[in-house]
């Protein structure tokens, strides 16, 4: 027998750090309209401190829909606006594949490691 809550969604979190004068998110979980809001909040320009250079680390992202991908267009474009950039860094597959079916692979830069989004 499933326990009742198997078919839930798994719960967004996000964690915040700072390598150098860059901000790395770190996303686990769903990203859909029910559980973007903590993304939102991570992104958002007035809790950074200034700091317009954000590597958002989706290597343990499971799912992403239209929500997830309208907020990080969203932040893409306030930090270029603000001299900064947007970068994601380990993509899951399945995740890129709804990326890049919306074209945002050719928007947002992407790399496989989050090393690699900090290196650059």
């Amino acid at each position: 027998m499933e326990p009742q809550d198997a078919h839930l969604p798994q719960r967004m979190k996000v964690t915040s750090a700072t390598s150098g004068d860059v901000v790395v998110l770190t996303v686990s979980g769903e990203i859909d309209q029910a559980t973007v809001h903590p993304l939102v909040e991570g992104l958002d320009p007035g809790r950074l401190a200034g700091r317009p250079r954000v590597v958002v680390d989706l290597g343990r992202v499971s799912f992403m829909d239209s929500s997830g991908i309208n907020t990080l267009l969203t932040a893409h474009r306030g930090f270029t606006r603000a001299q900064g950039w947007l970068r994601l860094a380990g993509v899951p597959a399945s995740v890129h594949r709804t990326l890049r079916a919306v074209g945002v692979d050719e928007v947002i830069p992407s790399y496989a490691t989050l090393h690699e989004a900090l290196a650059v």
